[in-house]
């Protein structure tokens, strides 16, 4: 059934509200409100049976050539439609039993009305093709910018699963971001919402949020129990006493609270205070009897490991026993998929911080210190500690900064010590903690501050820092990955170190004839073993793989796997002469 008005001219009188009809046009008009009436009536009826109408494909309601004349007193082309709408009022009007049934529909058919005229149009459209539609949308997307990572989310390689219906205008896909933890993970779904239904051809979009699967960057490399960790953060003072515990606790269950895996790795076998900060239920750790690893406890959804609960108390062994130690209970537990592990560290710049932290990847360090100089002594000597290992720190903590009382804020133990650090260390995040007796009191209940008062101003504090956190490790991460790859186009090795804006080349055969390696140097009397001619000068690289933040390694096609790291790969011949010039960014 299609309905058409043709060339209609009306005039309307809006003190009385009454329609009146050119004469000519009366018996095609009356005609047409006829066949609508009875399709609004047989409608009702059918309801009125609890029978489902179904309405065939080819009905098209729609009004052309339709002219108005608002300067002779005729009505627009919408004042035309109220016609319609008024003999849907008097079809409701007809059957009070159905006032409800009807006003809850009586908004479709409004929309039904207002919408017919375009019908005709939008049915005669072509449809966009496929290839078009993908670019759209991914065009769309492109205009939603990472602030980590400064580059839009499909250049970032979020956008997964694009699925996309033409005929019916639908489209879903799947933003995976670096961490389930992502401070601004609704903001990107409400922003791809957005962005896709502005399309003039999409009538529905499904977007689906979820997170990369737990992974280092080179987990081949990493004992069973570690690869499957995404992050590993140390929280670090090189001195006792200043709150690292504290930290090291309450970050945890921060980054567990706004939706990541976490686990905690008490480090300091000599004085563990995990088992006085959380209260799991199993205090004990459990041995697996046929993998022979470590079943962490858990409180709240957090994995837990300390020495403190391996039913020893605290040790009394020399130092090379300590290490064996923290090695087995850091390497052979069971963690599973994590996106953080924090590891509280012990304190000192000695043998049991340098196993740590050649054992493990660390991906950054959260600093801890408190008001006074001495603090900054020593805080120092372990931040000198961790950029010679290449594990960078993104934040400094001061503890006990200051406290308020009588509408003033005071210092008891001077200010200072966290300022200097970031300025003397180019850090970029300073955080404060006050004096609080709740938080020290959570400390030792076995509740942390964060589940205790998760409204509070220590609450809040925490959650700025769990940001930050979450925003430096994605950062890394992606520098990481992306500092040393190979450009087939050029035959080139592209090299931009993480925390620098230089980028540069350099030729592969270079870069093997510069392995430092026992196979290529002699050890003991420096000789040169690799000859220049022994590599070809065409050689590629076959893979290249992060190995930490401070080198990669190379596999080259003879098998050999070479360790360059970031430093000797900066003192190399550089490549000047090449096709194209090296961007800003790579």
């Amino acid at each position: 059934m299609r309905l058409h008005f043709r060339d209609i001219i009306t005039s309307h009188d809006t003190q009385n509200t009454k329609h009146e009809v050119h004469t000519s046009h009366w018996p095609l008009i009356t005609s047409c409100f006829s066949l609508t009436s009875h399709f609004l009536i047989s409608l009702s009826l059918a309801h009125k049976n609890m029978q489902l109408l179904h309405v065939p494909s080819s009905f098209c309601l729609s009004f052309q050539n339709v002219k108005t004349h608002e300067e002779a007193g005729l009505p627009s082309y919408e004042k035309t439609l109220q016609l319609s709408s008024a003999i849907c009022c008097s079809l409701q009007q007809q059957r009070p039993e159905r006032s409800k049934w009807a006003s809850r529909r009586g908004s479709a058919l409004s929309s039904f009305t207002a919408k017919a005229a375009s019908l005709e149009d939008v049915a005669g459209a072509p449809a966009i093709s496929k290839g078009a539609a993908e670019s759209d949308v991914l065009k769309a997307l492109s205009q939603i910018i990472d602030p980590d990572f400064g580059t839009d989310i499909v250049s970032c390689g979020f956008v997964k699963d694009l699925d996309i219906n033409e005929a019916l205008g639908e489209v879903s896909f799947r933003l995976e971001l670096t961490t389930p933890a992502c401070p601004i993970k609704d903001m990107f779904e409400q922003k791809a919402n957005e962005v896709v239904n502005l399309l003039p051809w999409v009538k529905n979009v499904s977007v689906t949020m979820s997170a990369q699967p737990a992974r280092p960057i080179y987990a081949e490399q990493l004992p069973a129990g570690l690869q499957t960790i995404s992050n590993i953060i140390a929280v670090s003072s090189c001195k006792g006493g200043v709150g690292k515990s504290t930290v090291a606790v309450n970050l945890a269950y921060t980054l567990a609270g706004m939706g990541a895996r976490v686990g905690i790795f008490d480090a300091d076998v000599y004085g563990p205070s995990l088992p006085t900060m959380v209260s799991p239920e199993n205090r004990i750790l459990v041995m697996n009897p046929e993998k022979k690893t470590i079943i962490p406890t858990e409180y709240l959804g957090v994995k837990l490991v300390s020495f403190g609960f391996a039913g020893q108390g605290r040790a009394v062994m020399r130092g090379p026993m300590v290490s064996g130690v923290i090695n087995q209970l850091l390497t052979t537990t069971e963690w599973g998929e994590l996106d953080y592990l924090v590891v509280d560290m012990p304190p000192g710049t000695g043998d049991i911080q340098l196993t740590l932290c050649q054992v493990v990847p660390l991906t950054a360090a959260v600093i801890v210190t408190t008001p006074q100089k001495l603090a900054f002594i020593d805080v120092a000597k372990g931040v000198r500690m961790f950029s010679k290992l290449k594990v960078p720190c993104v934040a400094v903590v001061e503890n006990m900064s200051h406290f308020d009382a009588d509408g003033k804020r005071y210092y008891p133990f001077g200010r200072g010590s966290g300022s200097q650090v970031v300025e003397q260390f180019g850090i970029p995040n300073l955080f404060d903690l006050p004096i609080r007796p709740t938080l020290s009191a959570s400390g030792d209940s076995g509740t942390p501050e964060v589940v205790a008062d998760p409204l509070g101003e220590v609450s809040k504090t925490f959650q700025d820092i769990g940001i930050c956190v979450v925003q430096q490790c994605a950062k890394i991460r992606q520098q990481v990955s992306t500092a040393v790859t190979y450009d087939k186009s050029i035959k080139a090795i592209r090299v931009k170190v993480p925390d620098s804006d230089e980028a540069f080349l350099l030729h592969p055969a270079t870069v093997r004839r510069n392995d430092r390696s026992a196979q290529s140097v002699d050890e003991w009397t420096g000789e040169q073993k690799l000859q220049f001619a022994d590599v070809p000068e065409d050689i590629e690289p076959e893979e290249i793989r992060p190995m930490g933040n401070y080198a990669v390694s190379i596999t080259w096609p003879d098998g050999f796997s070479q360790i360059a790291p970031y430093d000797q790969l900066q003192t190399i011949e550089r490549l000047v002469d090449v096709p194209q010039q090296v961007p800003s960014q790579v």
